[in-house]
């Protein structure tokens, strides 16, 4: 099957912690602080890939995560950066954030890398805190947290000309005559079940890219048949080429097939329909009888949209040369530039990961924080130093504890406990 969607977990790496340490050499008194500070995290970065075509790498892999930066040392080492992680995909792919499902990053045109989360910055080390009143130090500061996003991955083909249509159409047929292309053909309806491309070669250095969508049929737009699965495909192409069997082999009618392809087109995408639009009118060489020439039917209903209609048999060949010119001459009214996905998400307002904690009050009236976040903190912080308390008393204002504390109902003179810690409260 062809992998064309992913999802995936990604993740930076945390910055190392800063270390606590103090220099003690035999003859040097008053050695000082030499904690040394934790290396950077690695970066989650994403790269174009040109050997790649499928998302198929990402079935068996769904985790991707960046080194993390190693904490600091004795005697002013600094910790090692974490290594970053780069993330092959093939060109043309749309990371988006599951959730929301907001473009972060259009791997297309001149993006062909980018950083999607940033490691986390290393701590600094107790001997970055020392002051003429504070000596010695016995805090450091710990690592930034890691960042991390579930993101779906969606590969959207790069192709000038969309060909679209009901199923045994030709669509394939067409491609392969026109191209190099080798998708299956057989006399089934949803024979290709991949979207393919092919490379039309036209004089003077006009040729274009042209794609082959499988699977639109009528309810498409709302998962019917393959449609839902590879409409995304027709988002990138410029000019959109209907293939109808004009001779109704299979009693169609050309005219409604167009109808209703253009229907689950704007049901998908409403600017798809801005997009402009020719007439192949496959399969002439099978018009037999005296009837109604089926050509001047779909001439008399889309023409005067603008839309022209040439008929051809992409079997025998007939009308496919004059059909290729005028997709070329169609293209050059277009903007020519590759259809990119503007940003979504901003990935600035993705906070770090925080951990949890929580403020329950006892029967005796003793409001108790914890949590991990603040077992961590008592972890790296010296309350009985000044500018520790200090630290202390920052971090309950700037994490909303303070303001918890407040709509829980604490008063002046309330008590606090965080584990081994107890405190009395006041403004």
């Amino acid at each position: 099957m062809f992998a064309d969607r992913a999802k995936i977990f990604i993740r930076s790496g945390k910055g190392g912690d800063g270390h606590v340490s103090f220099r003690k050499e035999l003859y040097v008194p008053c050695g000082g602080p030499d904690g040394g500070d934790g290396g950077r995290g690695g970066d989650l970065i994403f790269e174009v890939d040109e050997g790649l075509n499928t998302l198929s790498d990402f079935r068996h892999i769904h985790k991707y995560a960046a080194k993390d930066g190693e904490p600091g040392g004795k005697r002013r080492c600094h910790g090692k950066d974490g290594e970053s992680l780069i993330v092959k995909v093939p060109e043309g792919t749309v990371i988006k954030d599951f959730e929301s499902g907001k473009v972060i990053a259009d791997m297309s045109g001149e993006n062909r890398r980018e950083v999607i989360l940033k490691g986390g910055r290393g701590g600094q080390g107790n001997m970055n805190f020392a002051t003429p009143t504070m000596q010695a130090p016995k805090y450091a500061q710990p690592g930034q947290q890691a960042q991390e996003l579930w993101v779906q991955l969606e590969l959207k083909v790069i192709a000038d000309v969309g060909l679209v249509g009901f199923p045994n159409v030709g669509k394939s047929t067409l491609l392969s005559r026109v191209s190099n292309a080798k998708p299956k053909i057989a006399n089934y309806h949803f024979t290709t079940l991949n979207p393919h491309l092919g490379v039309v070669d036209l004089d003077g250095g006009k040729g274009f890219v042209m794609a082959d969508i499988p699977g639109l049929i009528e309810g498409a737009s709302e998962g019917v048949g393959l449609g839902h699965d590879f409409l995304r495909h027709i988002e990138r192409t410029r000019v959109l080429v209907h293939v109808v069997d004009a001779a109704s082999t299979e009693g169609r009618d050309p005219i409604a097939d167009i109808h209703a392809i253009n229907k689950e087109l704007g049901s998908y995408n409403p600017e798809l329909l801005q997009r402009p639009q020719i007439i192949a009118a496959n399969k002439m060489d099978a018009v037999y009888g005296e009837d109604e020439n089926p050509i001047e039917k779909l001439k008399a209903e889309f023409e005067p949209q603008g839309i022209k209609v040439f008929p051809i048999s992409a079997v025998s060949g007939q009308g496919v040369r004059e059909l290729l010119y005028a997709v070329s001459e169609l293209l050059q009214t277009v903007n020519l530039s590759p259809v990119i996905f503007e940003k979504e998400f901003d990935l600035r307002g993705l906070v770090e990961k925080q951990l949890p904690y929580t403020v329950e009050v006892t029967d005796d009236g003793v409001y108790v924080v914890e949590g991990p976040r603040i077992d961590k903190m008592l972890g790296y912080t010296n309350i009985e130093s000044e500018k520790g308390f200090r630290f202390f008393q920052n971090f309950l204002k700037d994490n909303g504890i303070l303001e918890e504390l407040e709509q829980a109902g604490i008063q002046e003179g309330d008590t606090v406990r965080m584990y081994g810690l107890e405190f009395d409260y006041y403004k």
